[in-house]
């Protein structure tokens, strides 16, 4: 019998911390799951990456007192940072700040001067498709957790505003709070700061609004959002060449775009828009990746191609951009996006398929 959630938390709280507390009563414990099989992840997070350094011990004993549970077949323990070194004061004093008044979703204000460069980011890179279901939300969630984890000072905007779907991705849901009503302080989850319009709804409403309250919602969350000094923000864009990514690309300095394509032919159809309207917009594009590339049958081991073979990489040769890596269709990044932890943040075949990922954006000077 596979082992509870209830039996792994009793588990956790024997595990005694340097002021006499446990993991469980910190309230550490974050985007814990249990699989039928008796596989069992979750995020152990520290205030600060101070602290963070200290629980390395603490995450290895969790991680050895989990695997010991009777029914458990694997453990996977990550240990992630709320926010930078030093701040700890003021992430503790977060819950109690006044939520924010600001209402998001206006009439976009007027801007001179052409594109713009959001304070404190160095660059801005936009992950688009030409149409849904090709998987671009969770490459921007396991992209951004992946160039953190190498060392890179992160956020992921998600400006998918019809569709959220960061919040449960990165495993988030605390609404930010405001300390001056009219500054949003983001959230922080797996070494990355994120902000998305699903934090500031309710899980079941929707987003009712025409282009101009699009475009307005997007310039609060760029340009009211405290994000910081970053080396790169990852923009989750939404489906298509609409509102959203006009206004993104021409009002600022955005340093290129990744799009993201199935191997089939019609979402390479729609993939060839997505890359039109880019180069419409003067905006580069930093290459194309191949998501759902192969499945590999997890019980006989058997290779199939799905959605076709190589169709991606055939696009880029053809159009002589970089084709930055094909990524497999597995239970695993499924799971890991539903449960608030992406694939990224852990270890094996996946993790490692983002991480090359991201050493090539890194080695392109994009990142």
């Amino acid at each position: 019998m596979a082992v509870t959630r209830d039996e792994v938390m009793q588990a956790l709280r024997r595990l005694t911390l340097p002021d006499g507390r446990d993991v469980v009563s910190r309230d550490l414990v974050r985007a814990l799951t249990v699989t039928p099989e008796g596989a069992v992840s979750f995020v152990l997070e520290a205030a600060d990456s101070g602290e963070a350094q200290a629980l390395a011990p603490v995450r290895q004993a969790a991680e050895q007192v989990v695997a010991r549970l009777p029914g458990v077949t694997k453990a996977t323990v990550v240990l992630t940072a709320h926010g930078p070194a030093g701040n700890a004061p003021a992430q503790a004093a977060q819950p109690t700040a006044p939520p924010p008044d600001i209402k998001i979703g206006r009439h976009p204000t007027q801007q001179q001067g052409g594109p713009a460069k959001v304070q404190g980011i160095d660059r801005i890179v936009a992950v688009g498709s030409g149409k849904g279901g090709v998987g671009k939300s969770t490459v921007s969630a396991n992209l951004a957790v992946a160039l953190a984890k190498q060392g890179r000072r992160v956020g992921l905007l998600d400006a998918d505003i019809y569709g959220p779907s960061q919040p449960r991705m990165m495993g988030v849901s605390k609404k930010p709070g405001s300390p001056d009503g009219k500054t949003i302080e983001p959230l922080h989850a797996h070494g990355v700061t994120m902000m998305s319009i699903g934090l500031m709804l309710k899980p079941e409403e929707a987003v009712v609004w025409r282009g101009p309250m699009l475009m307005g919602a997007l310039q609060q969350l760029l340009g009211q959002v405290a994000w910081g000094d970053l080396d790169i923000l990852v923009v989750d864009l939404p489906p298509g060449t609409g509102d959203v990514q006009l206004t993104l690309c021409q009002r600022y300095q955005v340093t290129g775009a990744l799009v993201v394509s199935t191997p089939q032919d019609v979402a390479l159809m729609d993939a060839r828009r997505a890359l039109d309207m880019f180069d419409k917009l003067k905006t580069p594009v930093l290459g194309l990746i191949e998501n759902m590339s192969t499945y590999v049958c997890p019980n006989c081991g058997h290779e199939a191609h799905l959605f076709g073979q190589g169709g991606v990489q055939a696009e880029a040769e053809k159009l002589g951009l970089p084709f930055l890596g094909a990524l497999p269709l597995e239970l695993e990044t499924r799971v890991a996006g539903d449960s608030g932890t992406p694939v990224a943040a852990g270890e094996g075949p996946a993790a490692d398929s983002y991480a090359a990922l991201a050493r090539r954006l890194v080695e392109q000077g994009a990142a």
